[in-house]
């Protein structure tokens, strides 16, 4: 095949894969229609007087069960109150994803928003998100007239656009602040408890979230922040009870989501899913006895009753004589019918469920028609059956027909029906537009038949890289259709990584035993790195390298740390410098750099973990600390050491002749890119990266590696190392505690990048290796055909993944995990085609089109 045929079909593969993903995405991920216009009351149903006149609802962002109930929280006078009645504690089960936008909206409007929001979470656009036309509890309080203010997280003011008379939003992406996004909102608090124009106040602090996502749940800044949230709900509460115009006020705690044992959120695990919900106000004590708190620790976070998130909603709209918004799936929280009698309390559960009715009638409109009778309601159909029987049987029966029949009897018909509503409503499958899912296919499948008839005519005489390429994709594309698989996919690529490199080192045995004792050396490797990072689902807090070894032994860890930073050095001063004119000053550029890095990664780990300081590194991290240098200008002094040292390269280097220039280009690159890599990786797997580095010079030195070898070595150690960094097919494994290295205020396109470089490092740092190495061949004999070889199989691979997992959720769009296991996955396939194309395609284009590399 012409190398021109050849390129063409390598560009348009790679231009209909993105846009089959792209409508696929839009097909699949689609808003869910909802109910336009205001709840109003229903006369005959609405009798039930309200409790409190004003809300203060306090969202603690990320503020997991156990943060406020268990014996080591620092809620200690949250507690109290919880102990004397004057507060009722819940953990508030909140669905998947376990995302501050989505949440919010249950936490407002009572209806289960969609996976889309997992992707418009990090938009800066208001109108993407706005909640101006749909029914909620704020939008209830201004249409009687009330006012509102907000402080806090900047969702809101999104979500809620000129409903507030005063606001203060703070941006919630900005996760190196621990502090100033917390006083930001408490400086509000005095002045508007004195004031009494509002009948509801927003707080949302952002502190604990920022803390998880820097440092995880155990980070010694976690209880000192919890004290201080504590404190504040001290504040209000003292504030309640104390000032005449706030004593009928209602004081909310809640946590939008939890964390995980990493400190992140977005999946469906027992800590992501299991936040605090407690309910607050004197008026309490009259009702209730009180609870034992703190409560001993559970390892599913279930503390006290487990209420769903969106319960909030219509219990909300109950307490404050509010209509129950349109589009609201929760149930009244049972126990907190007691501040009624039991005819109020019919009263406010009849009007929950037509509320419900509503709903299942406009999803199911023949309803109505549905005329099913049995004792238990049990076997009478489907559930929508199910529920037209325990609708049928509420209504008729004597106590809304007669007023014969007792009214607990009535009204536990009543909870019993809106909970089989929920049920049925919640886990109804999305609206998807199987038309657009199907054209995303078909683009993708095209792609993938481009790329095979591009890359067969190239195939290089390698039969056992060829095999196990077309061996090894076949087999993860059947494995996108299993959950489980999904969920632990990292065995998959650690087992494939162990088998190819033992195979090969077979391969090369015949005709070098130096070069297979090389490649013999990467299989331990490979072993320490698999256990370097515990990931996947079942086994993700197990014990591991990071956790249960270098978090103990600080001494080694930075024993580690330090000759990764020497080696470096020693790298870019041997392959950076050595033909550039004034060798010291590029000594010195280099010792500046590296200097920066190390300095920088001290800092960073002195002021979020310090913990893993060494002793005899304490007295360093002091001095440094009262140069007063900011971690923003630490990072900014690498990054730009960095750049200045690539522009005197090129600089110099495009002075020559010859194809050696962008050799020594392409060189320098790979060797300052360690040291990028680094300052976006967490302290405790820098000496993982070490490996990473020595894994390519084991493979750069054999040289009876085929390209095409070399190319599968590349495509297995990049999904390799995604997994031994910690990744995982789980929203809540990406590490944002990186995301704002050198960020002083919040981009969205700069924090996107450097979120994507600290979570794909070892990709990023294969996929760059082999290009280089690629390119060294071309140079030399092969005329671009390796090059062409390689991008076409990465292609070719990607396409079939990708093309895999948008089968297996338009096949299983009905299954059970779709929305916590396999939504995820196709997220996380969408980043591998950014890195495919970012990082795979745009380094060799570039250099292709610059006319670097020779066409066959």
């Amino acid at each position: 095949m012409k190398a021109s045929m050849s390129w063409l079909l390598l560009v348009v593969t790679n231009l209909l894969l993105p846009v089959g993903l792209l409508l696929f995405a839009k097909g699949f991920f689609p808003y869910k229609p909802f109910l336009p216009g205001l709840a109003k009351f229903d006369g005959r149903v609405s009798s039930a007087p309200k409790i409190f006149d004003k809300v203060i609802f306090m969202v603690v962002d990320a503020l997991r069960s156990d943060f406020v109930f268990s014996e080591e929280s620092g809620f200690e006078f949250t507690q109290s109150l919880i102990s004397s009645g004057s507060a009722i504690p819940f953990t508030a089960h909140a669905t998947s994803p376990t995302i501050t936008m989505p949440r919010v909206k249950g936490l407002t409007t009572g209806s289960v928003p969609g996976f889309l929001d997992v992707i418009l979470n990090f938009a800066e656009s208001d109108s993407a998100v706005t909640l101006a036309s749909q029914d909620n509890w704020l939008a209830q309080i201004v249409s009687r007239g009330g006012k509102l203010v907000m402080y806090g997280d900047d969702t809101w003011a999104r979500l809620f656009p000129g409903m507030f008379i005063r606001s203060d939003p703070t941006s919630s992406f900005f996760v190196s602040d621990f502090t100033e996004v917390d006083n930001n909102v408490t400086r509000h608090i005095d002045d508007e408890l004195q004031r009494g124009d509002w009948e509801g106040m927003i707080m949302h602090y952002l502190g604990v979230d920022h803390i998880g996502h820097k440092a995880g749940p155990k980070s010694p800044n976690m209880v000192p922040k919890q004290q201080e949230m504590d404190g504040i709900v001290k504040r209000i509460f003292t504030a309640i009870e104390e000032k005449e115009h706030l004593k009928d006020a209602l004081f909310v705690l809640a946590g939008d989501h939890g964390m995980n044992d990493a400190g992140n959120h977005g999946g469906s695990g027992p800590g992501e899913t299991s936040p605090a919900l407690v309910f607050m106000s004197p008026t309490f004590r009259k009702s209730f006895s009180g609870t034992k708190c703190p409560a001993e620790f559970k390892e599913e976070f279930d503390y006290y009753t487990t209420v769903e998130q969106n319960d909030v909603v219509p219990s909300l709209a109950a307490l404050l004589g509010l209509p129950v918004p349109r589009n609201n799936l929760g149930v009244l929280i049972p126990s907190l019918l007691r501040m009624w009698n039991v005819e109020d309390r019919v009263s406010l559960a009849l009007a929950n469920a037509k509320q419900l009715l509503t709903i299942v009638k406009a999803a199911h409109t023949d309803f109505d028609g549905r005329i099913a009778s049995s004792i238990d309601c049990k076997g009478v159909g489907d559930d929508v059956d199910e529920l037209a029987c325990f609708w049928n049987r509420s209504v008729s029966s004597q106590y809304f027909t007669e007023g014969k029949e007792n009214p607990e009897v009535a009204l536990a018909s009543l909870l019993k029906f809106t909970a089989k509503c929920q049920d049925v409503l919640s886990s109804a499958s999305s609206n998807y537009d199987i038309n657009l899912m199907a054209t995303g296919i078909t683009f993708v499948l095209l792609g993938f038949l481009c790329s095979l008839i591009g890359f067969v005519p190239i195939l290089e005489k390698s039969r056992l890289a060829n095999v196990m390429f077309f061996a090894m994709t076949m087999a993860y594309a059947v494995m996108m259709f299993a959950s489980s698989y999904v969920e632990e996919e990292h065995n998959f690529w650690y087992w494939v990584a162990s088998g190819w490199f033992f195979l090969l080192a077979l391969k090369v045995q015949r005709t070098s035993n130096g070069d297979a004792f090389r490649i013999s050396l990467i299989i331990p490797i490979l072993r320490i790195a698999r256990r370097w990072n515990q990931t996947g689902q079942k086994h993700a807090g197990a014990p591991d390298i990071t956790k249960d070894f270098l978090s103990e032994n600080v001494n080694l860890l930075w024993f580690l740390v330090l000759f990764a930073y020497t080696d470096m050095f020693s790298h870019v001063v041997k392959n950076t410098f050595r033909n550039i004119p004034g060798r010291a000053a590029g000594f010195i550029f280099g010792f500046s750099t590296i200097g920066a890095a190390l300095t920088f990664k001290l800092c960073f780990a002195a002021q979020d973990t310090p913990d893993l300081i060494a002793n005899w590194l304490k007295p360093l991290a002091l001095y440094i600390e009262e140069l007063d240098m900011s971690l923003v200008s630490l990072a900014r002094t690498t990054f730009i050491s960095l750049g200045t040292i690539i522009l005197y390269t090129i600089l110099f280097e495009t002075r020559k002749k010859g194809p050696n220039a962008t050799h020594t280009i392409s060189t320098t690159l790979l060797t300052l890119l360690p040291i990028l890599l680094a300052t976006q990786t967490k302290l405790l797997n820098i000496p993982l990266l070490h490996l990473l580095t020595l894994t390519i010079r084991l493979l750069s030195t054999s040289s009876c590696l085929t390209s095409m070898d070399l190319t599968l070595s590349t495509l297995i150690l990049s999904h390799f190392t995604f997994f031994a960094y910690g990744g995982a097919n789980a929203i809540s494994s990406v590490d944002l505690s990186n995301s704002y290295n050198g960020v002083s205020g919040y981009s969205i396109a700069i924090v996107a990048f450097m979120t994507f470089v600290s979570n794909w490092i070892g990709p990023i740092y294969y996929s760059s290796a082999a290009t280089v190495a690629i390119i060294a061949s071309a140079r030399k004999c092969d005329h671009g055909v390796g090059l062409r070889r390689h991008l076409m199989c990465l292609s070719l691979f990607c396409c079939i993944a990708t093309g895999a997992v948008m089968l297996a959720c338009a096949a299983l769009r009905t299954h059970l995990f779709i929305w916590t296991v396999f939504s995820p996955k196709y997220l996380f396939a969408m980043t591998w085609v950014v890195w495919h194309l970012g990082a795979n395609l745009l380094l060799g284009g570039m250099l292709v089109l610059a006319g670097r590399v020779g066409l066959e």
